[in-house]
């Protein structure tokens, strides 16, 4: 694969990835609530569901939800469902203050796990990004080469930039958080919260190009 292709992907790539989304918006919650490093497991999550939704790209099921009202249908209400979840959670916390001034006894493996797990289930039920990708993708695929290596390589730089943009929101989160009070972080939480709900609805709304 040329690098100049490569360039291009990582550019266009870093623009979409930089545009806040949901895994993006909870970084920026879980970095303000928890601290950046609570924050990883979140990025982790985020990052291996890169790998999914590129991978299934790869295998097809991107084409599926394109060509398939119904399985588009019931990943997008999946999604629907638990963006408006995370948004009403959000809504209804005490303030960034309280989660991030928790022990780690009150914060330990089971509220790492959960992390892991919102930022990694909001990204795969979401139609969206197969779509995204598959359209997306094959733009800077080489019919001509072997395409599963391509894929691959495509893959690790857009998890890479991932990686990079949502510990940047992490990092200004946690910032955030030592100069707000109370009143400020409760805010924060509230503007994220509503932010993933603006994100469900939109989701709700949103329709297949072919339909």
């Amino acid at each position: 694969m040329a690098e100049m292709t490569l360039l291009a992907f990582a550019i266009v790539a870093f623009i979409g990835i930089a545009t806040p989304g949901p895994t993006v918006l909870l970084a920026l919650a879980n970095g303000s609530r928890f601290g950046v490093r609570r924050a990883l497991t979140g990025m982790a999550g985020a990052v291996l569901s890169d790998f999914v939704l590129i991978g299934a790209v790869a295998l097809g099921l991107g084409a599926l939800l394109a060509a398939s009202e119904f399985w588009f249908g019931v990943v997008k209400w999946v999604g629907v469902c638990y963006l408006a979840f995370l948004g009403v959670m959000l809504l209804r916390s005490r303030g960034s203050l309280d989660g991030a001034l928790q022990s780690a006894d009150e914060t330990g493996t089971i509220s790492a796990r959960s992390i892991f797990l919102k930022s990694f289930l909001v990204a795969v039920t979401n139609p969206k990004g197969y779509l995204f990708f598959s359209a997306f993708l094959p733009q800077f695929i080489d019919p001509a080469a072997p395409q599963i290596q391509q894929y691959a390589v495509l893959a690790l730089v857009f998890a890479g930039i991932d990686f990079i943009v949502m510990f940047g929101y992490a990092l200004l989160g946690s910032q955030a958080v030592r100069l707000l009070r109370k009143s400020g972080a409760l805010w924060l939480d509230r503007i994220c919260g509503g932010a993933l709900l603006t994100l469900a609805a939109s989701l709700a709304f949103y329709r297949r190009a072919s339909a």
